[in-house]
């Protein structure tokens, strides 16, 4: 599977692919990269480093000084001068942050049909990123209990930041299938968390993590082995949710918790 080109490895080709991604076009991500190594340069010099064609560069030019990027000088021939990278980072931070506002605003102005909290069936989210997403947003979402089984690998401070929040809200937390060292590491941070022991040995297994929130909200996850996925080298994972009290996948979990969850108590007494 492709990667993204390495910023110390190959800062050239990283470079224009984040330009591109933040909407320049192939010539222009070009030929800003170009004047960044070049300082300042004429049409011809950008073209030869950066092998655009010395007609585009000029149509090049014209999109990135509408965007701020990049300084003329009416010279004879006119001389080109791309602005720092710290202000180069600043100006995309800032349109980032912009977007994501209006995506927001936007977003929460619909009107969207009131979704069902009992559903039949099952769900699935593929990739790592998105799993985790999903986890840290039903977590966000708790209001009386969290019981979240997991490999370590996927106990990201992230994770462990939201948990930390729904404790201080009131929610409580059982959590297993971690090492000794994280079990200490969560007593620290989440003093009233309940630490239990695992169902099975997760290293003889697949499972990534299993989740339930409130009694009606549930997610398992499994992780393919000896694999990837396209974010930064992650294990690929595969997940599955369900939400609704009668859900199948809520009953079976449920269960199994409620069981654990049971049984370690009385272990304790």
């Amino acid at each position: 599977m492709d990667t993204d080109p390495d910023p110390v490895d190959d800062p050239r080709g990283a470079a224009i692919e984040q330009l591109e991604e933040f909407g320049l076009s192939a010539y222009a991500a070009r030929t800003f990269v170009a004047l960044v190594s070049l300082g300042t340069g004429t049409a011809k010099e950008v073209s030869q480093v950066s092998e655009v064609p010395r007609t585009r560069v000029y149509d090049a030019i014209d999109e990135l000084h509408a965007r701020g990027l990049v300084d003329v000088q009416q010279s004879s021939p006119k001389e080109f001068w791309a602005i720092s990278a710290d202000t180069t980072s600043r100006k995309f931070e800032r349109e980032m942050e912009y977007r994501t506002s209006v995506l927001r605003t936007s977003l929460d102005r619909l009107n969207p049909a009131p979704r069902s909290e009992e559903q039949r069936g099952v769900w699935t989210v593929d990739g790592q990123t998105a799993v985790t997403d999903r986890v840290l947003e039903f977590v966000s979402g708790a209001d009386d209990k969290i019981v979240y089984m997991t490999v370590e690998e996927l106990l990201t401070e992230e994770i462990i930041d939201a948990l930390c929040a729904a404790a201080e809200r009131g929610v409580t937390i059982s959590l297993g299938g971690v090492s000794a060292d994280v079990r200490d590491r969560i007593r620290d941070e989440i003093p009233g968390a309940d630490i239990f022991e695992s169902l099975w040995v997760w290293s003889d297994t697949p499972a990534g993590r299993l989740l339930m929130v409130d009694d009606a909200q549930t997610l398992v996850s499994v992780l393919v082995p000896d694999s990837t996925s396209g974010e930064a080298g992650e294990r690929a994972e595969t997940a599955i949710w369900g939400a609704g009290e009668t859900n199948s996948l809520v009953v079976v979990l449920r269960a199994i918790f409620t069981w654990r969850l049971q049984n370690a108590e009385d272990a304790a007494e």
